[in-house]
């Protein structure tokens, strides 16, 4: 059964950070390009960041260009979101996805896991 389980949010303040992870089974994570995706309460989902399947090449929204990092390690099948100088508009669920047909920027919505909240709050 292929699941993937995320965690790492938490509540934070204004310029602080957070590591999100999203542990991956069911499938070998090294074969896919994977992304995280965000939905904040009343709003779509957001696409947030993707990874190609080697690690190479890496993709962010122009929202958190700069201050968010995507990395994985397939020896783990886990795969991160660094969050640096958090914003209270980075409130949201995260979630980790599949790339759809490998591509960085469209996640594969039809599995993904139960998310993590991440509360940017002074």
């Amino acid at each position: 059964e292929v699941q993937l389980v995320e965690s790492g949010g938490g509540l934070v303040q204004p310029g602080g950070s957070l590591r999100l992870s999203c542990a991956a089974s069911g499938f070998t994570l090294s074969w896919y390009a994977m992304t995280w995706v965000r939905q904040a309460p009343g709003k779509r989902v957001e696409w947030v960041s993707g990874i190609n399947s080697g690690g190479g090449i890496t993709s962010y929204a122009d929202s958190v260009r700069g201050r968010f990092t995507i990395s994985r390690d397939d020896a783990k099948n886990t795969l991160y979101l660094q969050l640096n100088s958090l914003k209270t508009e980075d409130t949201a669920m995260y979630y980790c996805a599949k790339g759809r047909f490998g591509s960085l920027t469209e996640p594969d919505l039809g599995i993904k896991g139960q998310g993590t909240q991440v509360t940017v709050s002074s």
